[in-house]
């Protein structure tokens, strides 16, 4: 179903954009050329987590590069921390919540095990579906609950694990603006990484070092998150 005009750009990430095509949907398309085996299989996962109640925008068609959706409105949650900072507990709580209705779901086998077997990925017993990346930016708040978007990098694995990429991209991520700004937003950061950690944790150092080794892997990691990744010493 791909459209040579799909409609009005509203968004774009680090892969892919959004147009709004009316009628209450979205088409997210990727420019990158994806195998369309892949864009066909994150669809099948937000369907499959969707089934099992989880909050996923419903997903109509997908062809190509081409995933067409249902339309979800609100502020992300990283938008409502910026404009209402005294909620960090209350957000950090809920984004916990949100992890364990995901890790709740039945694994679909042809996702990918995020670790091998070196890393101790051979137990099916122990792995469950994961988001891996599910910080605020990627939780919609709308009229009706939160909605998790952004499933391109499922796969299979521990859920102590996905607990423990949000913890390093929820804490170690990149913030702009000027030195007060930054001051600000530094600490507010730290008080939801601290947190969720309470929430969703506890988190141990073994799968703390294997996110920052993970995170460190991913070309879309910044240069100056990369310093802070690397600075990190346990304690």
């Amino acid at each position: 179903m791909t459209v040579d005009m799909p409609g009005t750009l509203i968004g774009a990430g680090r892969n892919a954009d959004v147009y709004d095509t009316g009628d209450g949907r979205v088409l997210r398309r990727y420019r990158d050329g994806r195998d369309a085996r892949a864009v066909a299989r994150e669809a099948r996962v937000m369907a499959h987590a969707r089934e099992f109640g989880v909050p996923v925008p419903e997903v109509f068609a997908v062809s190509g590069s081409d995933i067409v959706m249902e339309r979800v409105a609100g502020p992300t949650m990283l938008d409502e921390l910026a404009r209402r900072p005294w909620t960090v507990r209350r957000q950090a709580r809920l984004l916990a919540r949100l992890h364990a209705l995901v890790h709740q779901v039945p694994v679909l086998p042809e996702l990918p095990a995020l670790l091998g077997d070196e890393d101790g990925d051979q137990d099916a017993d122990h792995q469950v579906l994961l988001h891996r990346d599910l910080h605020p930016q990627n939780v919609i708040l709308t009229a009706t609950g939160p909605v998790i978007i952004d499933w391109e990098g499922a796969a299979r694995g521990p859920a102590d694990l996905d607990v423990a990429l949000t913890w390093a991209i929820v804490g170690f991520s990149e913030v702009g603006g000027g030195r007060m700004r930054v001051t600000t937003a530094r600490a507010l950061q730290g008080a939801f990484t601290g947190a969720f950690a309470r929430a969703a944790g506890p988190i141990d150092q073994a799968w703390r070092g294997t996110a920052i080794r993970i995170r460190l892997a991913d070309p879309n990691t910044l240069p100056s998150e990369r310093v802070r990744l690397r600075s990190f010493s346990p304690s």
